[in-house]
């Protein structure tokens, strides 16, 4: 007969608790710093309304001239922003740069405000900010004037990278798309 645990040590294991997400803190430092950058992803997607579940985070698209990744760097370090990682609540403390932060495609980031991506070059989109931007809403979240990427865009980013994630929204994206379209015809 298998022993059960004493009720004391039945939750010994205990997950972290998820930080929550404080999106208008983090875009207001990077206005602050004058950053260049479009909200991408789900945020995007419900900005607009997309009846899609909220994401633990917040994902943008920054520009990549040398002086647009040179204010990422000053937001970043005003931020306090360090490297997301497993099992490590608070992230990995990491030093950069404009140079250092231009030369990955992704950093998976966390501070205070809570847990957000960078992705330069999202799936879907070989020239980043600069292809982003150019179809991108200015919209007001919480307060804070930023770009957000339109949803084709949205839409697009999450076929091309066909993860499962992204694939179980994507119905519900097309038909909030269709309900966009029908309400301007």
């Amino acid at each position: 007969m298998a022993r059960s645990l004493p009720r004391c040590g039945r939750n010994f294991i205990r997950q972290p608790l998820k930080q929550p997400l404080y999106a208008a803190r983090i875009l207001e430092v990077f206005n602050r710093h004058c950053v260049e950058y479009v909200v991408i992803g789900a945020f995007a997607a419900i900005a607009q309304r997309a009846p899609i579940p909220a994401t633990r985070d917040i994902d943008l698209t920054p520009g990549t001239s040398d002086g647009n990744l040179a204010r990422l760097s000053a937001a970043l370090h005003e931020l306090g922003a360090r490297i997301r990682a497993g099992g490590v609540a608070e992230g990995l403390p990491f030093d950069h740069d404009g140079t250092s932060l231009g030369g990955a495609r992704v950093w998976n980031l966390i501070c205070m405000h809570g847990e957000f991506d960078l992705s330069f070059f999202p799936n879907g989109f070989d020239h980043g900010y600069e292809q982003l931007a150019l179809r991108a809403h200015r919209m007001a979240v919480s307060g804070t004037v930023v770009l957000i990427a339109d949803l084709d865009d949205v839409i697009t980013s999450k076929e091309a990278a066909g993860r499962p994630k992204d694939l179980r929204v994507l119905p519900l994206l097309y038909r909030h798309q269709q309900s966009l379209n029908s309400d301007d015809a």
